[in-house]
């Protein structure tokens, strides 16, 4: 396939990244975030009224967690009324999970590029295999999750971070042992754990954390989700290019931006990603597809490498469709250095989408629509044309 020049560089500047987690900073420091905003995976929401389920229960567990209301539901009050309000993360370089949301004071992952140090992207610790805010759910027990990681875990994470970790070599690992990045991460998730329990000083000694670190391979997700992003947000600015910078879904709306047209999203409704539910629940409670994680198949890992996860592959492998093979390569851009052994393309363009008639093939976690009952299962979300369509139309224009 022969790409547009613009393209072309955008890819190019895309993979001359390093991208290493270095430290930690909240949201107030780094991005300036206000305490009454909150920030939430996808595209905006036109109004407050049209907020779905889960993403309003997150929103108002980090209200509290902030001290901007008192309880969850004056805290539902102030965000229908406006005076909390809620924007989409990617749009402040934050890239959160599910239903997830970043408040002021959230201590996050922070992302830079080591190669040239002048950009950062930042990430909420993942809430692993307990009572997680990407799940989407208003309790107690995700509250006090939430406190839980954002001190005495976060010592742990601060305490084995030591000069930084490069995360590409990471992912790496993760890839040559059956992950995908994305729906499956234990092996780059114990090789990131190994990582932090090395470098510890006089070792890990906290027994919960320990525990907790070796049940959530998905700790990973979030820093490679940034690193995913890191590396498309080098590639932003670029004349006439449909490089793919943004993705995500807010469970109401899906949408992309572009390397040409900076910090503007083109969205189209979001169905629900197809796959089978963990619990006895009809299938019209699975909310529309959610989460910033689509970075990582926009950048052409996740669902779009999937072969390399035999593991996810037999799982998911029936929810595929028929041309997700031919999407991989139709939709990709090039080679990087780093993945070159496992004859990998990384990156994909608006270009390329609409001459394949669909997006990215995307892994992703159902949801409960109504917010009760958390996840449902996982599945496979097939990208539409549409917003790629509408982008390459803009870029024309």
């Amino acid at each position: 396939m022969t790409l547009h020049p613009a393209d072309q560089l955008a890819f190019d500047r895309a993979m001359v990244t390093q991208p290493v987690w270095n430290r930690f900073n909240t949201a107030g420091e780094a991005l300036g975030l206000a305490q009454n905003v909150l920030l939430h995976a996808g595209p905006a929401f036109s109004s407050p009224d049209l907020i779905t389920a889960p993403i309003l229960n997150s929103a108002c567990v980090a209200a509290v967690y902030e001290g901007v209301a008192r309880d969850f539901d004056q805290a539902e009050a102030m965000i229908r009324a406006g005076e909390i309000l809620l924007k989409p993360a990617q749009d402040h370089d934050v890239v959160t999970p599910l239903a997830a949301v970043v408040s002021a004071s959230m201590p996050l992952h922070t992302i830079y590029d080591a190669w040239r140090g002048t950009q950062r992207i930042f990430t909420p610790i993942n809430g692993g295999s307990r009572p997680a805010m990407r799940l989407g759910l208003r309790s107690e027990a995700v509250l006090e999750h939430i406190r839980w990681l954002n001190t005495r875990f976060l010592d742990v994470l601060e305490n084995g971070l030591a000069e930084g970790m490069a995360l590409v070599p990471l992912a790496v690992v993760g890839l040559a042992g059956g992950d995908d990045c994305h729906g499956r991460t234990p092996v780059a998730g114990a090789a990131l754990a190994a990582e932090l329990m090395d470098r510890t000083t006089g070792g890990l000694t906290d027994e919960d954390a320990l525990q907790f670190l070796h049940s959530s391979p998905s700790l990973f997700l979030n820093l490679w989700m940034a690193a995913s992003k890191i590396m498309m947000k080098l590639a932003e600015g670029i004349d006439g290019s449909s490089f793919v910078t943004a993705a995500g879904g807010n469970g109401r709306e899906v949408g992309i931006q572009i390397s040409g047209l900076p910090g503007q999203w083109f969205t189209t409704p979001a169905a629900a990603p197809q796959g089978k539910f963990d619990v006895d629940l009809p299938a019209d409670r699975a909310l529309g597809a959610i989460g910033d994680s689509a970075v990582v198949e926009a950048f052409g890992l996740g669902a779009m490498a999937i072969e390399l996860s035999p593991e996810q592959k037999k799982g998911l492998g029936a929810y595929l469709p028929d041309n997700a093979r031919a999407r991989t390569s139709g939709l990709s851009v090039g080679a990087h250095p780093y993945f070159r052994d496992l004859d990998i393309r990384l990156g994909s363009t608006a270009r390329g989408a609409v001459k394949q008639g669909a997006g990215p093939v995307i892994s992703l976690g159902i949801l409960d629509r109504l917010g009760e009952a958390g996840r449902l299962g996982g599945g496979i979300y097939d990208m539409p044309v549409t917003p790629f369509s509408q982008a390459l139309e803009a870029l024309s224009a």
